[in-house]
């Protein structure tokens, strides 16, 4: 070796740290991971009470289906809503007030100056009653709001 540190002769390998092992982990990463294992919980938590507390939707959209007279879909809409927003509330409505509070609670005006206006009729219509486009539309504004309606709590 030669006393002069430019010389080429003097030159080494590079020495390289040894790579990090991925096991065990730090423990950020302990805290990191469990704090998404609860996040996820409580997500899964949440998103279970909300499949039970929607059953009655699914249910009357169910029944909805499978209607072949279209004077159950006043009495269908109006236990839905029992359900919704309580006996107290909804259960005394009949008529243009039970229509108001369908579009007040699923934020439209389909029952009160669209083809849904048609269905207390329909309830009781045993004759020649209004167009099936008519009808169809009144079935599709039932099922909008059943699947749109926001219930108490929600």
């Amino acid at each position: 070796m030669n006393g002069d540190p430019a010389d080429l002769a003097n030159l080494r390998d590079i020495v390289l740290p040894t790579t990090i092992p991925w096991w065990p982990l730090a423990p950020g990463l302990w805290i990191l991971l469990l704090g998404l294992l609860a996040a996820a919980l409580v997500a899964s938590l949440r998103a279970f009470r909300q499949y039970k507390a929607n059953a009655y939707r699914r249910e009357a959209i169910r029944e909805l289906d499978g209607l072949t007279d279209m004077t159950g879909i006043m009495p269908l809409l109006k236990r839905a809503a029992m359900v919704a927003y309580g006996r107290e509330a909804v259960a005394s409505l009949s008529g243009d007030a039970f229509l108001a509070f369908l579009d007040r609670t699923g934020s439209t005006s389909a029952f009160t100056s669209g083809p849904a206006r048609l269905l207390p009729s329909l309830a009781y219509s045993k004759g020649t009653g209004p167009t099936s486009g008519d009808l169809d539309g009144a079935v599709a504004d039932a099922r909008r709001w059943l699947r749109k309606h926001r219930a108490q709590g929600e």
